[in-house]
């Protein structure tokens, strides 16, 4: 039965005791006790996690809206009807619903009808095997501790930082007004989307980048494209910028930025998307011989490889293996899976390449979406990662404003796709898309990643007549010349 903190108890004991009830520890909890073991959840903030609240679902909610008008605006006969302002208040009052208000009763009503425990409290590890929590009870697992705490904003050590106010994606996606101007820090995933979202409700958005490009860890076309698009929109991108100082005079006044160099913009406010940090801080790690604050350095099972006794695991941003939602509930399943077969006394895990007990796609085939105006989505591997790798590749490239399906899907649509091959195996070892509505283009690259699909094979699948998935079918007539 879920519950929520109580006085301090005698220990109880579990199967598994899991830290951390997003996403991550719910997939873990569930899958464990779906194998036949007890688990129990412990989560001081709301259960369902930054995801729930603070990432995923409010900023796609914000984009959506974004989204859908610019294809609107690129097909006849509609673009005096979505030719107006977006309805900012309407916006943000779908998000705050898809957000529940930021109130976690229906999470905990799931975890309650799933039969899994759940104690509201600040767990840590106390040893092996066991974990306290504040004002409540001290929890024991018989065979697993799974740590899935997550990650927060890492803000850099700047100068007048602290009293500034600075956003970082939770302030950002929780936000209940338009500032008239946004600076946002920085060029990843969570500055363009951020950017886009804002600058689409009307502020005035400055982009200042450590680098020469947007999304580094994607294909260079990707960002270029991303790039254009803001540019045309009205964002003013600051690139090989450094921010050296941030000072809000007035707490209720504007906030000013000091530049390498001595330059200063000013701004309503500062979005510093800069990175992500281990919530492994105040968990009591120093007990089992870890660094409070690190990453948990795990196996292809997320098994703490630095513990003794094969009992603690990381599943998660906080293994800093693929820091996303969806490759977290991966690792989750994986993790479960595990954790039962090693409880059972199963002698030799499957933990080869693609099995049972691996997160082998962590490494081999992550897929990302940014939900930016054009979409920018990948499967697998880069060029540059699959030929640091040892790859002997080749890349090839479509216009996707060539395919039938996507001219049909807007007047004027610009887009690119390259899928990386292994020449050795003849199999694709990543792919990349960006343009309007790829998003959901993207689980066929997965598919094809992760099953290793010959390309022979895949000529035989045939791609719906006129879909943008058709490009499919370009890119294999590319590769054969």
């Amino acid at each position: 039965m879920a519950q929520t903190a109580e006085p301090a108890a005698q220990s109880r004991e579990y199967d598994v005791v899991v830290l951390g009830a997003g996403p991550v520890g719910e997939n873990v909890a569930d899958r464990a006790n779906a194998l036949g073991l007890s688990a129990v959840i412990v989560e001081s903030e709301l259960v369902g996690g930054e995801c729930s609240y603070w990432a995923c679902m409010p900023s796609k909610a914000l984009l959506r809206p974004v989204a859908a008008r610019a294809d609107a605006r690129r097909v006849p006969g509609l673009p005096e009807a979505a030719g107006g302002p977006l309805d900012a208040r309407a916006v943000f009052a779908r998000r705050d619903a898809f957000t529940s208000h930021w109130k976690d009763d229906g999470q905990v009503d799931w975890l309650d009808s799933a039969g899994i425990d759940f104690v509201r409290g600040k767990g840590r590890l106390a040893g092996p095997k066991r974990v306290t929590v504040d004002g409540g009870p001290e929890l024991i697992a018989r065979h697993a501790v799974a740590v899935c705490t997550g990650s927060s904003a890492a803000l850099p050590d700047l100068p007048g930082l602290a009293t500034a106010r600075p956003w970082t994606s939770r302030e950002a996606t929780s936000a209940q007004a338009v500032p008239g101007r946004l600076a946002v820090v920085g060029g990843g995933v969570v500055a363009v989307e951020m950017a886009t979202a804002f600058q689409a409700l009307g502020s005035r958005v400055t982009m200042l980048v450590r680098g020469s490009s947007l999304l580094a860890r994607m294909e260079p076309f990707a960002g270029e494209l991303v790039a254009e698009s803001l540019a045309e929109g009205g964002a003013d991108l600051r690139w090989n910028t450094s921010v050296e100082e941030v000072r809000r005079a007035d707490p209720d006044g504007p906030v000013t930025l000091t530049l390498g160099g001595g330059e200063r913009i000013e701004a309503d406010e500062v979005l510093f998307a800069t990175g992500r940090a281990p919530r492994t801080d105040d968990l009591g790690l120093e007990t089992v011989g870890l660094e409070p604050g690190s990453w948990l350095e795990v196996d292809d099972s997320c098994l703490v490889t630095a513990v003794e006794g094969g009992w603690l695991y990381a599943v998660g941003d906080v293994n800093h293996r693929a820091l996303l939602t969806h490759q977290g509930k991966y690792q989750a399943r994986i993790a479960g899976a595990a954790i039962a077969a090693r409880a059972r006394g199963t002698s030799k895990l499957d933990t080869g390449r693609w099995g049972a007990h691996a997160a082998t796609a962590d490494t081999a085939a992550v897929p990302q979406v940014v939900f930016t105006d054009p979409e920018a989505a990948s499967a697998g591997l880069t060029t540059e990662e699959a030929e640091r790798a040892g790859y002997r590749v080749r890349s090839v490239d479509v216009d996707l404003g060539g395919v039938a399906g996507a001219s049909l899907y807007a007047d004027g649509y610009r887009g690119r796709a390259r899928m990386v091959v292994d020449l050795d195996r003849e199999v694709v070892l990543g792919a990349t898309f960006v343009g309007p509505g790829i998003g959901e283009l993207l689980h066929s690259a997965t598919v094809a990643v992760a099953a290793e699909v010959p390309l022979s094979r895949l000529w035989h699948a045939v791609p719906a007549y006129p879909t943008i998935s058709e490009v499919w079918l370009r890119l294999l007539e590319a590769y054969r010349g």
